[in-house]
């Protein structure tokens, strides 16, 4: 299954987003460099960058779901690319002209987010006007798998980079990254059908803004896996900076040691990725997200144990292995589910919603954690995260989520039959 040709179309398209992909993960955390190393920021700066840019961007991207629903997708995500990649170009190009500052890398952060979530809910509605109902799943499985695959190679090299060359070269490589992107995607071909708005002389409805969310939190299946897996990324993402401070500060890892203790566990997404139509086709999608899902939320408490010396890195990498071999098998079974539960029409405006709480909800917990981690201390803040994330398992055995799993798979299989 995992093998399966998936045609000249999809081929494009995958070869797109995986140049992309290797261009983000090698510019891994470079504005934050930039702030510290070339701009000397506080950490009241590099905060700014790291919540304040993507949730404004998010925020901004509010509107545009409904806009996206009604456009032809490829050209919105040729659009984004495009955007992204000039937006990340004005940062080299200022810095070559010695008027590079930190206002400008907020805004460059705020846009980027925006275009990306644009991109995102136009890519999911894509890809499932592109691919057949059937391989959907293989599909979001190579796209999880070359995400892991870029985790494992990017950080390493834009490492490397940074250190050869400064970090404003690798927000160059990313800027020509989404240029090459375009340039896959317009190579895709095909005709596609503009969709038509139905009443109200084909304008938008502000209706339409809440549309999104209004499909997430009433269809049965997919409010306890949106409430589940938002929830659960942002536990997780909020755990990142405490952990850092821990880990560099008081228990004396290097840098490069921090670095390798997240890089190699990587490795373990590309092959739970791989592993997951095989589990779908073995067990059922049911059974595989209830048991990934559970899985993955019950590594984290690991952390709060981590040590000094060689002990403690292994520790740190056995937890992420885990926790990462768990989220690489359900996320692609959740974005395929997630096409599938939700009309053609209402794809994009479900998809935004989707990323838009997502971006908004880590940014909160990230927060929250940060003040958490001042008043108890780092350890305890990542305990406490470990704790919460113990019980967000119980969303997914939502009576919603077990009903609509058998169904699912008969109406499938009455299509599949002759």
């Amino acid at each position: 299954m995992a093998g399966r040709a998936l045609g000249r179309s999809f081929g494009w398209l995958w070869g797109a987003y995986t140049v992309s992909t290797f261009g983000t993960w090698l510019a891994f955390d470079a504005f934050a460099l930039i702030a510290v190393l070339v701009l000397h920021a506080g950490p009241a700066g590099v905060a700014a960058l790291a919540a304040v840019g993507p949730a404004v961007g998010a925020v901004l991207a509010v509107p545009l779901g409904p806009w996206v629903e009604f456009r032809r997708k490829r050209p919105v995500m040729v659009a984004a690319d495009l955007v992204r990649g000039a937006a990340l170009l004005s940062v080299p190009a200022a810095f070559a002209l010695g008027g590079l500052g930190l206002g400008q890398l907020l805004v460059v952060s705020v846009v980027v987010a925006a275009a990306d979530i644009c991109f995102r809910a136009a890519s999911g509605a894509f890809l499932k006007a592109l691919v057949p109902p059937e391989d959907l799943l293989v599909a979001n499985g190579r796209f999880e798998s070359t995400t892991w695959t870029a985790a494992v190679l990017g950080p390493p090299l834009g490492g490397a980079a940074v250190g050869l060359l400064g970090p404003v070269v690798t927000v160059a490589v990313d800027a020509v990254s989404y240029l090459l992107s375009a340039a896959g995607l317009r190579a895709v071909g095909g005709h596609e059908t503009p969709p038509v708005r139905e009443g109200a002389g084909g304008r938008p409805r502000a209706g339409e803004l809440l549309e999104g969310w209004r499909h997430l939190l009433t269809h049965r299946t997919l409010r306890p896996l949106f409430l589940n897996t938002v929830l659960v990324n942002g536990l997780i993402l909020a755990v990142s900076p405490p952990l850092a401070v821990l880990m560099l500060g008081p228990l004396g890892f290097a840098p490069w040691q921090y670095a390798l203790a997240f890089a190699v566990p990587c490795a373990a997404g590309l092959a739970g990725s791989r592993l997951a139509p095989w589990l779908v086709a073995r067990y059922g999608r049911h059974r595989v997200l209830l048991t990934s899902g559970t899985l993955r939320a019950c590594w984290t408490l690991g952390l709060a144990l981590v040590r000094p010396g060689p002990g403690g890195l292994a520790l740190v990498m056995a937890v992420e292995c885990g926790l990462i071999g768990c989220a690489s098998v359900f996320n692609p079974v959740l974005a395929t589910s997630r096409l599938e539960l939700t009309p053609a029409d209402r794809v994009t405006r479900t998809l935004s919603a989707w990323t838009v709480s997502q971006k908004a909800c880590v940014a909160a917990l990230t927060a929250l954690w940060g003040l958490l981690a001042v008043l108890t201390g780092a350890r305890a803040a990542v305990a406490a995260a470990g704790l919460l994330l113990l019980a967000t398992p119980l969303l997914l055995r939502a009576p919603g989520l077990r009903a609509s799993a058998p169904a699912a798979e008969a109406e499938k299989a009455e299509k599949a039959a002759p």
